[in-house]
């Protein structure tokens, strides 16, 4: 038989499919007694399946049963296959099992194996002249399952999404709400999500991806898909446990504190980064539920001197900026420190030879490199420094000294421009 008379015969509704001399319906009408079986079987058989509570198994997954045996009767009866809207109680169960975390595997699976019976149960009592009905049966068996496995998977998917998008907008909220000292135990009780007693509260830098800068890459989509990697990665690491908020720039994360919760540590920062596909920093603050938006402003500050410092990328304590930290605190020692280079103002490239210089470890040679100049040069430069503000960058003392200073005028002057 060539496939252009078989396919004539699936279109030609006429006559109900024949097998053994009678319809091939025959066997399937009786849905209650069929389906009985075949959920038994479910329960017995399938190891998915026997996961499931038994009255799901009594109730949604029986009536299902019952109503895709009717569809395949219907199917053998018409010589076609179910329409779309045919398939909306299927679609219906679908989304129902992804709200209560059924797995999908489990649910095809058992599509799966349901049809397989069915097409045993049709195929059972043909004879050797039947052939060409049962060519036609396999037609519409695999496409009926074609068709059921692609509304599942559809429907399924979907109901997922809008489930992970309601999750995602409570934890924003909730995330907002803690960060703004607001009080938060009705808003945790509307959305299931727990709130624990205390934090690690942590601002993050999410710096450009290349793409960012592709001018053949839409930068928006680029930065979103940076973002999104990121998020699943979180959801992966700390177990969907974490708040966030973000931005393609950064934000801010609430990770719970509790027995046996991930933390954020240079190694799990490492994973994001890759997972990103980017350099992360990371300032964490430990904090007790109602101690957030100070733990929160914290680690902000921290950050910012991550990045007024000129840190490489990475994980950052605030017992390692703590020398920039109390710079920030103020008061006549701080700012008479951030005045002591005043006199470079007019000498910008007395200023760029000091940051080399102390930048390359003090080594004349890398910084006469990197600046394009003689070494003499250089010497001469450090020698101007040191009449122009009395810092000698020759004793490990102007060297401590310069350092604090700069470090102090960066912040003075960060701190200006936010103000």
């Amino acid at each position: 038989m060539t496939f252009s008379t078989l396919d004539l015969s699936i279109n030609t509704p006429d006559t109900a499919l024949e097998i053994g001399g009678q319809p091939a319906s025959v066997l399937l009408q009786n849905t209650d007694r069929v389906a009985s079986r075949m959920v038994g079987y479910f329960a017995t058989c399938m190891a998915p399946c026997r996961t499931l509570p038994g009255e799901q198994l009594r109730g949604d997954v029986t009536k299902l049963t019952r109503s895709c045996l009717a569809l395949a009767a219907e199917m053998f009866d018409k010589r076609a296959v179910p329409d779309d809207e045919q398939l909306d109680e299927v679609r219906e169960a679908a989304a129902q099992w992804a709200r209560e975390a059924v797995p999908l595997g489990t649910i095809l699976r058992a599509y799966h194996e349901g049809l397989r019976i069915a097409f045993g149960l049709v195929t059972a009592r043909a004879k050797a002249d039947d052939v060409d009905e049962l060519l036609v049966a396999t037609d519409l068996m695999l496409e009926l399952l074609e068709a059921i496995t692609a509304a599942v998977s559809d429907a399924y998917v979907d109901e997922q999404h809008l489930v992970a998008r309601e999750h995602h907008t409570a934890a924003q909220t909730l995330a907002s709400t803690l960060l703004s000292g607001r009080s938060s135990s009705a808003l945790a009780r509307q959305t299931g999500i727990p709130i624990a007693e205390s934090y690690q509260v942590v601002a993050l830098s999410i710096p450009e991806h290349p793409d960012e800068r592709e001018s053949r890459v839409d930068e928006q989509v680029a930065a979103r898909r940076k973002l999104r990697r990121l998020q699943s990665a979180l959801a992966t690491v700390f177990d969907s446990r974490v708040l966030a908020l973000l931005s393609t720039k950064g934000g801010t994360l609430l990770i719970p504190v509790d027995a046996g919760a991930v933390m954020l540590t240079g190694e799990v920062l490492a994973l994001l980064t890759e997972a990103a596909a980017v350099p992360l920093t990371a300032t964490p603050v430990l904090g007790n539920t109602e101690q957030i938006p100070e733990a929160a402003e914290q680690a902000h500050e921290l950050l910012n001197l991550v990045r007024v410092a000129g840190r490489a990328p990475g994980l950052y304590q605030m017992a390692d900026l703590a020398v920039e930290y109390q710079l920030t605190r103020g008061g006549p020692a701080t700012r008479r420190i951030a005045t002591i280079l005043d006199p470079l103002d007019a000498h910008p490239e007395l200023f760029d030879t000091m940051r080399a210089y102390l930048g390359n470890d003090m080594n004349r040679q890398l910084t006469a490199k990197q600046l394009y100049v003689h070494p003499n040069t250089v010497d001469y430069r450090l020698r101007r420094i040191s009449q122009l503000t009395t810092i000698d960058l020759a004793t490990s003392a102007g060297i401590s000294q310069a350092a604090i200073a700069l470090l102090a005028r960066d912040l003075d002057r960060s701190i200006a421009r936010r103000l």
